[in-house]
């Protein structure tokens, strides 16, 4: 792991960090500095414009086709720079980190030319449709169905925790296109419309009230048929690509929202007199240690992604599995901190927090930043790859043990 960035990133560093100050709001950087109301929805609304412009977004994506062409040590120093500015970096997670990177690596040139634009203005929204009721962990026993009808996909099944489903342009959808051929030999990796008839988005209300996730039906929906990915019965590797393209050049800021969250945990620490309870420091000094862990993990992904010297899959298993479950026991000390004041609503009336880019919680129920982060951080451990797919993953390739045993 070598932590020595080359001059020449140092000076694409300076480059950015000139932009930054030239471009941001007058007084940023002042310790007491905020932008609220109709003053933040204003500076959001002209700073996805500005970054367009100033070809951040994307930035990684070749040139022909709207990016800048950066080196991944390129992207990790602009990742890194815009967090220490604390300055957002516009990111449809979906279409900006999952589909678009799939598309480019293994779309048609009338898919590029069809999809990337609109992915880069943020003017086409997406969601991700892979899990199933029965297929999640296991998703390659998934049961959706595209049967191709002249120039169209027919496509029938159901999709379950569909993230903005119900705002979605379009889901990047795993299809079975050959029953008769092996789990993962049959299945086809398609861009399906969704505001279309035969696509029914139904909310799933969680216990904060919010209903980010979804379920979708489609029931004789229809794509293009030139709306493959990678070619047809090809979709399972094209899905593990999309999958590869959660982890890279966030490996050495990622740990930062864990830091800024133990931060606010230790001042509520101090506002209830828990410092002084030997058990309370221990957990926040446990807690401490381990985001200082995340944080030399992600040098070692990044080491390991320029050198290409290790199993990245591995790699990734261990460090999902370990900031998942982190963070989980984290929020739990969060709770146990704030004592019977964590049990009430202690957010602002009539607005929503923002926790990891997305908002959580509803107007009529005000949590605080803290009580949000600790209702999001109980799915961190399944979404992703469960922690126990996770340990599977390392027990039978770091460690060599036989496969779990299939159920009869």
């Amino acid at each position: 792991m070598d932590l020595t960035y080359p001059p020449e990133a140092e000076a694409f560093r300076a480059h950015i960090r000139d932009w930054l100050e030239r471009n941001l709001p007058d007084g940023w950087f002042d310790p007491d500095f905020s932008l609220t109301g109709p003053a933040r929805a204003a500076f959001n609304e002209s700073w996805t414009e500005k970054l367009f412009e100033g070809g951040w977004i994307c930035a990684g994506w070749p040139t022909e086709y709207g990016g800048k062409g950066l080196s991944l040590l390129e992207q990790v120093v602009l990742n890194e720079e815009f967090a220490r500015a604390g300055a957002p970096m516009r990111a449809d997670f979906f279409g900006d980190t999952l589909v678009g990177p799939t598309i480019l690596q293994w779309g048609t040139e009338e898919q590029k030319r069809e999809f990337i634009p609109g992915i880069l203005r943020g003017s086409i929204g997406w969601c991700q449709g892979f899990s199933e009721p029965n297929s999640g962990s296991d998703l390659a026993s998934l049961k959706t169905s595209a049967v191709l009808d002249g120039d169209e996909w027919v496509i029938n099944g159901q999709k379950v925790w569909t993230t903005q489903a119900q705002h979605a342009d379009y889901v990047f959808l795993l299809a079975r296109t050959d029953p008769a051929a092996p789990q993962h030999a049959g299945i086809s990796y398609l861009l399906v419309p969704m505001r279309q008839p035969g696509v029914d988005v139904r909310p799933i209300t969680q216990v904060d009230g919010t209903a980010e996730f979804n379920e979708v039906f489609f029931t004789n929906a229809r794509c293009p048929r030139g709306n493959v990915v990678g070619g047809v019965n090809n979709g399972w590797k094209v899905a593990m690509t999309t999958l590869g393209f959660e982890r890279g050049s966030s490996s050495t800021t990622g740990y930062r929202r864990f830091l800024k969250e133990w931060e606010a945990i230790l001042d509520e620490a101090r506002r209830h007199s828990r410092t002084s309870d030997a058990l309370s420091r221990d957990r926040l000094v446990r807690s401490w240690s381990k985001i200082k862990i995340m944080q030399v993990n992600g040098y070692r992904s990044l080491s390991d992604a320029l050198n290409g010297t290790h199993d990245a899959a591995l790699l990734g298993a261990c460090n999902k599995m370990f900031w998942s479950e982190t963070h989980r026991d984290m929020m739990e000390l969060a709770i146990d901190v704030m004592g019977m004041s964590g049990q009430i609503l202690t957010g602002s009336q009539g607005t929503s927090e923002d926790v990891g880019g997305l908002r959580r919680g509803r107007a009529d129920y005000p949590v605080s930043d803290l009580q949000a982060s600790f209702f999001f951080s109980r799915s961190e451990t399944i979404w992703g790859g469960t922690a126990e797919i996770q340990r599977n993953i390392i027990g039978e390739r770091a460690l060599g043990l036989p496969k779990e045993p299939r159920p009869s």
